[in-house]
């Protein structure tokens, strides 16, 4: 059985330690480090590579947005995910952790179930969305570029297929695997292999990123009516 390999990053010594033996009372999951700010979160992962970084976002020094940020755009942690859990669920930093390359956004108010299917969720691919983080957030936010930030050009989706970006264009519209698959009249297993194609091509490392990608090469557009 593979184990899925967790990174903790806070500056609350009893809440890394609550999520320790959390994590590690489940035999598919395991502790491998804790970070109790940005910098060190980024060191360890560095050092550790862990399959999912557990990050709260304000952290003294070096917070877990920057941090986030530093992780995804590391070429030798492009295995490792991150997922947000802070009791700051506001727009903006949802908005923040998605251009940062987080893949997953849960309250701190979350049930232990729902951190534990959280990390799971994550670690097989998946983005991980909470419920405050909804469909008109991300297309309020990710249509534009973030402060001295630009738009990905249309150009690089040059390299996926007709149906790719179809597929594509559904998921950033929040729909699930199953929802697109009764759309387009496929099976789960074709969409799901859609998807995959398209992360592969377009160097995206979850779902969440191909979302972003596809509200900033403006393959989805936001709309007034948005839900």
């Amino acid at each position: 059985m593979s184990v899925v390999r967790v990174l903790l990053a806070d500056d609350q010594a009893l809440l890394r330690a609550t999520f320790r033996i959390l994590i590690d009372s489940c035999d598919d999951m395991a502790v491998v480090g804790e970070a109790s700010d940005g910098a060190e979160a980024v060191e360890l992962a560095r050092a550790h590579h862990p399959d999912i970084v557990l990050m709260d976002i304000r952290m003294p020094g070096t917070d877990g947005l920057a941090a986030t940020s530093a992780i995804c755009a590391d070429p030798d942690l492009t295995a490792t995910r991150v997922l947000i859990l802070t009791t700051f669920e506001t727009e903006d930093y949802v908005a923040q952790a998605l251009r940062a390359g987080a893949s997953g956004f849960l309250g701190k108010d979350v049930t232990a179930d729902t951190l534990l299917a959280g990390v799971r969720t994550v670690a097989s691919g998946e983005s991980l969305l909470s419920p405050g983080a909804t469909r008109t957030l991300i297309t309020r936010f990710l249509t534009s570029p973030a402060p001295g930030g630009h738009l990905a050009p249309p150009e690089r989706l040059a390299d996926l297929t007709v149906r790719e970006r179809e597929v594509m264009a559904l998921a950033a519209e929040g729909k699930s695997n199953t929802e697109i698959a009764e759309d387009l009249t496929v099976s789960p297993l074709t969409v799901r292999t859609h998807v995959h194609r398209a992360m592969t091509k377009l160097g995206a490392r979850d779902r969440a990123q191909l979302v972003v990608i596809a509200y900033q090469t403006g393959l989805v557009q936001a709309g007034p009516t948005a839900l």
